[in-house]
């Protein structure tokens, strides 16, 4: 488990540009011309997003953990790391196809995403600035990422409330340091492979997504049913 820890933490940070273009504009809405406060509202946010990040990954663990019995009682093990493992396998193939050219339909994102992130900025405009910007990371869970839910997915894998968010706070840790504001710095070290990280990343979740699917990460053994726990009647 802590190898698929590890490994999602390297793959946030080498994907982390894709959030960075994604947000910059949220924390240009939060920062503003605040001073000082500035850095209090990057924590602030940073924050929000861990808190939502976690309870996210709750969410994928518990829905993993179900995904489980019911593959259990259909006779397939590890339901939720095979589904999981397609789904990082098939995110992969497709950005790498996107970033070679290839034209790819776009999946519509919740509905009423965004909406309510966009009312939520409306009622926020006014606030304080550390205000705007925990209300900002708390709500980051509604945009309609593939690169977040590719790490829900592996979440979900865990079949693990607690390890799901583990998954999740990897994620996050990962994706802090451009967040943050470091990410210049880190983007000119890259240099020349700053345009191929879209594809390293995603041949990095390709290569994590089969490793899952073959059991080969030390995911958390799920829990039993409770049938199995149930005292056996032996017959006389």
């Amino acid at each position: 488990m802590t190898a698929l820890l590890a490994s999602l933490f390297v793959a946030a940070l080498a994907g982390s540009p894709h959030c960075a273009g994604m947000c910059g504009g949220f924390v240009a809405f939060y920062a503003g011309q605040e001073g000082g406060r500035r850095a209090l509202a990057h924590v602030a946010y940073n924050a929000g997003r861990l808190v939502s990040y976690a309870l996210l990954g709750v969410v994928a663990g518990l829905l993993g953990s179900g995904l489980e019995r019911v593959g259990a009682t259909a006779g397939v093990s590890r339901a939720a790391a095979l589904v999981a493992g397609a789904l990082m396998v098939l995110w992969g193939v497709a950005t790498i196809a996107a970033t070679l050219g290839a034209r790819l339909p776009k999946l519509p994102g919740p509905p009423l995403a965004g909406r309510g992130i966009a009312a939520a900025l409306r009622a926020l405009r006014a606030q304080p600035a550390p205000l705007r910007a925990l209300a900002i990371g708390l709500l980051s869970t509604l945009l309609p990422c593939g690169f977040l839910y590719v790490f829900v997915a592996a979440a979900g894998a865990t079949a693990s409330p607690l390890w799901g968010a583990l998954v999740m706070v990897a994620f996050w840790a990962g994706t802090v340091p451009i967040m943050a504001g470091l990410g210049l710095a880190a983007q000119s070290l890259f240099g020349p492979l700053r345009r191929r990280l879209p594809i390293v990343t995603a041949a990095g979740l390709v290569v994590l997504g089969l490793l899952t699917m073959a059991g080969r990460l030390g995911l958390p053994t799920p829990l039993p049913t409770a049938d199995c726990c149930k005292p056996q009647h032996v017959g006389h």
